[in-house]
């Protein structure tokens, strides 16, 4: 199977003088949180969650709204290329590997195409139960917990989000997509002398997804791909006696992965 097989051909891509707000509107829209950066039609970088996050909440940045922050400045450099004709194998082989998460197919200096984890879902084809792979050792934060302390335990743990859970009961999840959300909102709604209160005080309600999509743990591997596929989203918390058991990934799925060898000629 080659990466042309599985790559999405119509790309959502940004010029690197958008602004950021029209970035974080473009994603939400469309579900997703990694954009490839154009100039003049040539690709130069891709801006994603992680960085918007990072960027919004900066000191630097504090008293810029999202609105006047050009894609340039939040935008990663380092991209992972690859070819429409390279073996999906070499993809899966990388996968869980710190670096970024979303490949660049281009051809003759043209950007013809992506792959994200969500394009390769489809491959997951195990019967086996959720339970046997998902993460057990869960960090996780509460409702009243702040923002900026759901942001430290995301880097500490190398992680995207996180699941909000009160009283040992799952009520929602935080991302960095949702931080980067919030704090562009409190950018623009308060003036520059207010803001850096505002950011400290913000607390996980504020910023969270609720209620949160979950899967029980007896439901196959089979089945969270299709979840995550269908919902777009990137992570399940797994659920069983109606508390929350583990959180489940799109990297534990695609771990899962087994293509068919190729025969010998």
């Amino acid at each position: 199977m080659k990466v042309k097989d599985v790559m999405t051909t119509e790309i959502i891509s940004v010029d690197k003088d958008q602004d950021v707000k029209f970035v974080l509107k473009l994603m939400k829209k469309n579900g997703i949180t990694k954009i490839p950066v154009l100039e003049e039609k040539k690709l130069i970088g891709v801006v994603n969650d992680e960085m918007l996050a990072v960027k919004l909440g900066a000191i630097r940045t504090r008293g810029i709204p999202a609105a006047r922050m050009h894609v340039s400045s939040v935008m990663d450099k380092e991209l992972d290329i690859i070819s429409q004709n390279d073996d999906v194998s070499s993809i899966l082989s990388r996968v869980g590997e710190p670096g970024p998460t979303i490949l660049m197919v281009v051809e003759n200096d043209q950007l013809i195409g992506i792959v994200t984890k969500a394009d390769l879902l489809p491959l997951v084809n195990s019967e086996n139960p959720v339970d046997e792979i998902m993460e057990e050792v869960l960090r996780s934060v509460s409702p009243e917990d702040r923002v900026i302390h759901a942001r430290h335990e995301m880097i500490e743990a190398h992680v995207a989000r996180l699941p909000v859970v009160n009283n040992g009961m799952l009520i929602g999840i935080i991302s960095d997509f949702d931080i980067a959300l919030a704090l562009a909102k409190i950018k623009k709604a308060f003036p520059l002398g207010k803001q850096k209160h505002q950011l400290d005080e913000l607390l996980v309600n504020d910023a969270m997804k609720s209620p949160p999509i979950s899967i029980d743990s007896g439901k196959t591997i089979k089945d969270a791909a299709m979840m995550m596929k269908d919902n777009g989203i990137g992570c399940l918390p797994v659920i069983k006696g109606g508390k929350i058991a583990g959180i489940i990934s799109r990297t534990d799925l695609l771990k899962t992965i087994s293509l068919p060898e190729k025969k010998s000629i």
